[in-house]
C-alpha cells in the first residue's frame, strides 16, 4: 500500500516529534542541549524545559527523583488521534488520552517490547 494510501486511511504517522528525556537534572541536561544548538523554548515551575534546534523534532527534559532511572523516549507524530485507525494486531498499551499540556498521547509497544508515544493535536 502506498504511503498516501495509508496516510489518507489514518494508519500512518508523519515522522518523529520530540524525544522525551528523563534526568536527575534538567538544568545541566538543557545546557549539554544548547551546547548543540537547542534553544529553550520553555521551561516549568517544576523542573522541566522544552528545547528546539530549527523545523526539527523538539527535546522535553523532566526531571525526576534520584531513585527513578533516566529514559528517553521518542514520540511518534500522528496528525489527528479520531482519525489514526492502526492495524488491529498493533500492540496499544494505552489508547489516545488528553495529556495536560494540551495534546493527545497513545503508547505502543514494538515487537521488542519497546514503548513508543504517539502524539496528536489536542482537542480544540
Amino acid at each position: 500500500m502506498a504511503t498516501e494510501d495509508m496516510a489518507t486511511e489514518g494508519k500512518a504517522t508523519e515522522g518523529i516529534e520530540a524525544v522525551f528525556l528523563t534526568t536527575h537534572n534538567w538544568g545541566r541536561a538543557a545546557k549539554f542541549f544548547q551546547t548543540l544548538g537547542y534553544e529553550l523554548e520553555f521551561a516549568t515551575d517544576h523542573n522541566s524545559a522544552l528545547l528546539r534546534n530549527g523545523d526539527g523534532a523538539y527535546v522535553f527534559i523532566a526531571e525526576v527523583p534520584e531513585d527513578q532511572e533516566p529514559q528517553t523516549r521518542i514520540v511518534l507524530k500522528v496528525p489527528d488521534a479520531d482519525a489514526f485507525r492502526p492495524d488491529a494486531d498493533l500492540d496499544v498499551v494505552t489508547p489516545f488520552e488528553d495529556t495536560h499540556y494540551g495534546t493527545r498521547e497513545m503508547t505502543v509497544r514494538d515487537p521488542d517490547g519497546r514503548v513508543w508515544s504517539l502524539q496528536a493535536p489536542g482537542k480544540n
